[in-house]
């Protein structure tokens, strides 16, 4: 017989409902490591075909059904939780249905359903999506009896259905338990974590608390601890049980105690922010068609900085635009003012101007310029706003920034390896000193890779350092040890695995493998190719290799890094890459003295 049928099963006073039992999962705090209590959950008779909530709740075909099984469930529950003594907290799950009706007359159904079997103070009430919320500001002010009777309430499956931003303003619940949706996968998907970290904002802006739901692996289980997230529930942590053991899992303990940090997955975009043609956009003077060119030669001289100006008709809808430097230039000509200075300004503007509505994204404008004409560029670009005039821009403009654009997202992602750059290098460098645990900085380089890319071109040159970054990806446990690329032929890997030093050497060992085999036959029997070097002089260089300099930082060096941070670890590994360049077998190890921030090389 299971553990969950050794407990008591109610009969429902409802005729035709079979018995329920209760079973309880333990919520976990991550803070201190104790329980925080238990959600009660109902199961219907073992091997029947209402073993399951869902095909249990499918009995109850009205609202009197609903609330009966809902109203005997909680009876299982706090009778069970009474008879064995749990510790913390007792979860009770209802749908808003039947929370109005236990909430009725100042509460006094959910009084006499608690009575003396549980105490206000350890009772979370959950709200659940078994029915619909309807008037969320109707149903807050039902839930503020909750709170005059001293109980507790959670809004259950936040991120999904019913359980929206809307009803989080409304209710202002003590718990939010995140679905597990958005936390299955947690540790590999970096737009759960960032939706997460959003959550976690918000909730803190309520006072409120975040449980996060499904937690099933080790790896979701540290991104959760690391994030600050105030609670955890999930098979990783206890499965729902009868006669669940009152106390924390030695699992879960260890994990919650390890100094080790999770590594967070990095968001992986073209660098595109949220930067849109509105913002490029500045004020100026318009033309209308019939416009002369001398009034459009007084308007250039009354506003040196315009570059160019727009000709619209009667409702704003932009016709044209005329450049400065090329409508000036035409007036230098000889008897040009007299030809054409009284004539229409439309007859030699550019009638197909480019037009941005000012909400399109720099990204989009930046794929329409790249297909446009040079004269486009120069000519700049119209603003609109609901197909009228709202002002103009500049090519100069949006090509800067779209140049800062991708400087900035360079240095959060490299753009060939799509690893992270330095900016997340340096936030992981900062959480690891803070952590107080011992860790490995090693910084890869590949020897003799100029000439290479010079010799044989970027593309093969490319090839090569995608292929040092998906080696060094395999010699990572991507839970412990973070990969970033810091620039050009230069990598940086944070080892928090125990056995660094064997998946370092296996990496150098099938990198240099595979670098060899990436030159002609004929290099590859010389060992090499001959090539300039930086002074111009020919020379010999062998098959590109792979450098690795370690730095080792001990627990007991902590100190110093935590006043000169990741600039410290950066001058160390780049002190230990030069010994690694000059050793036979591509690898060399420095010892991080905590004490004098002192470096010296282990032997």
């Amino acid at each position: 017989m299971s553990t969950a049928a050794s407990a008591p099963a109610l009969r429902p006073a409802l005729p035709g409902l079979p018995p329920v039992q209760a079973v309880f999962q333990p919520i976990v705090q991550l803070h201190d490591a104790a329980l925080l209590g238990y959600e009660a959950l109902v199961r219907g008779p073992e091997g029947s075909p209402y073993a399951s909530p869902d095909a249990l709740f499918g009995l109850a075909h009205d609202s009197v059904g609903t609330i009966a099984l809902e109203l005997h469930a909680a009876r299982a529950a706090l009778a069970s939780w009474q008879e064995q003594g749990l510790p913390g907290r007792l979860f009770l799950n209802f749908s808003p249905l039947s929370l109005r009706h236990l909430l009725a007359e100042r509460g006094r159904a959910m009084g006499a359903l608690l009575g003396q079997r549980a105490p206000a103070s350890r009772v979370v009430i959950e709200v659940t999506e078994q029915t619909p919320i309807g008037d969320a500001a109707g149903f807050a002010q039902a839930m503020e009896v909750l709170r005059a009777m001293g109980l507790q309430y959670a809004l259950d499956d936040f991120g999904t259905g019913h359980a929206n931003l809307d009803l989080l303003a409304h209710l202002s619940p003590h718990y939010v338990k995140i679905d597990k949706s958005l936390i299955r996968g947690i540790a590999t998907c970096s737009r759960r974590l960032e939706i997460l970290r959003a959550v976690l904002r918000m909730v803190s802006a309520f006072s409120g608390h975040v449980i996060a739901e499904g937690v099933e692996e080790e790896d979701e289980f540290a991104v959760l601890r690391d994030l600050g997230v105030s609670c955890a529930q999930g098979f990783y942590l206890g499965r729902p049980q009868a006669r669940p053991v009152p106390e924390v899992s030695p699992h879960a303990l260890r994990a919650l105690a390890s100094r080790q940090i999770a590594v967070f997955p990095q968001m992986v975009s073209s660098g595109w922010s949220g930067l849109t043609a509105g913002a490029l956009m500045r004020d100026a003077p318009t033309m209308r068609p019939a416009t002369v060119n001398d009034e459009v030669l007084g308007c250039f001289h009354a506003h040196p900085d315009l570059h160019a100006v727009a000709v619209v008709d009667e409702a704003g809808k932009p016709l044209a635009i005329i450049n400065r430097q090329h409508f000036i230039d035409r007036y230098a000509a000889p008897f040009h003012r007299e030809l054409y200075g009284r004539k229409a300004c439309v007859v030699q503007a550019n009638r197909e101007p480019i037009c941005f509505d000012r909400h399109v994204s720099v990204e989009e404008m930046a794929q329409v310029l790249a297909r446009a004409s040079q004269r486009a560029l120069a000519d700049g670009f119209i603003v609109t706003e609901q197909g009228r005039y709202a002002g103009i821009g500049t090519g100069a403009e949006l090509v800067r920034a779209i140049t800062d654009i991708r400087m900035q997202a360079a240095r959060h992602a490299n753009p060939l390896t799509l690893l992270p750059g330095n900016i997340p290098l340096n936030q992981h460098i900062d959480r690891l000193i803070a952590s107080g645990n011992a860790f490995h900085a090693c910084y890869v380089d590949l020897n003799h890779f100029k000439p290479y890319n010079d010799q044989y071109g970027y593309w093969k040159g490319d090839e090569m350092l995608k292929g040092a970054a998906a080696i060094l990806a395999q010699a990572c446990d991507p839970a412990r040890d973070f990969l970033g690329h810091v620039g050009g032929d230069d990598f940086l890997v944070l080892y928090q695995s125990a056995d660094w030093a064997e998946r370092v050497r296996a990496a150098i060992d099938s990198f240099n493998a595979i670098a060899s085999a990436m030159y002609p036959p004929q290099a590859r029997a010389a060992g090499g190719i001959h090539a300039e070097d930086r002074l111009g002089r020919k020379t010999f260089f062998p098959t590109v290799s792979m450098a690795v300099g370690v730095v080792r930082v001990g627990a007991s060096g902590m100190a110093s890094l935590r006043r000169q941070g990741s600039s410290l670890i950066g001058s160390a590994a780049a002190a230990a890459k030069r010994e690694a360049k000059r050793a036979p077998d591509g690898l060399a190890i420095i010892e991080l003295n905590a004490a004098d921030a002192l470096r010296s090389p282990v032997h």
